[in-house]
């Protein structure tokens, strides 16, 4: 159903190159693995350095993962109808804020983030396939080979996940529970699918 990494798609320009020669006086926003970044209605942020987890919650608490936003990938309130809307550093990241002014008034910047967005739609419309799975096990294995698409590292041995997820977070993007998803990925583990480095981090062989 998804594509491999085998198949590659088109290269696209470093958004974060784009921006530096832009706006060279404009600084980064840090925030750390875990902190909320705050969302306004006119401001759009561009990742420069890390992954931004995008969620919202359900009436009975539960989260539900609605992306990740990588390396040059824009996310905000503006380019969302969910409500509520959350994003949160999912590694250390530097973003930098943008507001829909500027984009609107400068062509230039507005044709570089189309070409990011570009990437969050293949990448929401992976999502959508995936939870269209029957079996939870599906469901895992095709978020592991997304996520292998967008956070993944060539490593010695396979494909290392430049982020360490826990298995909440891998729960809350398919709809299970995380004990299930511990039980799932001993399954994988075992069958020589994947495995952990010293690090925690998932490597896709």
């Amino acid at each position: 159903m998804l594509q491999t990494s085998t198949q590659k798609l088109p290269p696209q320009r470093d958004l974060r190159l784009f921006l530096e020669e832009v706006y060279q006086g404009r600084h980064l926003q840090a925030f750390r693995a875990g902190q909320s970044i705050p969302l306004n209605p006119q401001d759009i942020w561009i990742v420069c350095r890390g992954v931004v987890q995008l969620s919202t919650l359900y009436q009975n608490g539960d989260e539900a993962l609605l992306g990740l936003a990588c390396s040059s990938m824009p996310f905000g309130m503006p380019l969302s109808l969910i409500y509520p809307y959350q994003a949160i550093a999912l590694s250390d990241v530097d973003l930098m804020c943008l507001t829909v002014t500027e984009v609107q008034q400068s062509p230039d910047l507005a044709q570089e983030i189309f070409q990011h967005l570009t990437r969050r739609l293949r990448q929401a419309e992976a999502m959508l396939a995936m939870a269209g799975c029957r079996r939870v096990e599906d469901r895992l294995r095709q978020l592991l080979l997304l996520l292998q698409m967008e956070i993944g590292q060539p490593a010695v041995e396979g494909t290392r996940l430049s982020v360490r997820l826990t298995h909440q977070h891998l729960a809350s993007a398919i709809g299970t529970t995380r004990v299930t998803v511990t039980r799932l990925l001993g399954k994988l583990k075992d069958e020589g699918w994947l495995k952990l480095d010293r690090d925690r981090h998932i490597v896709l062989l």
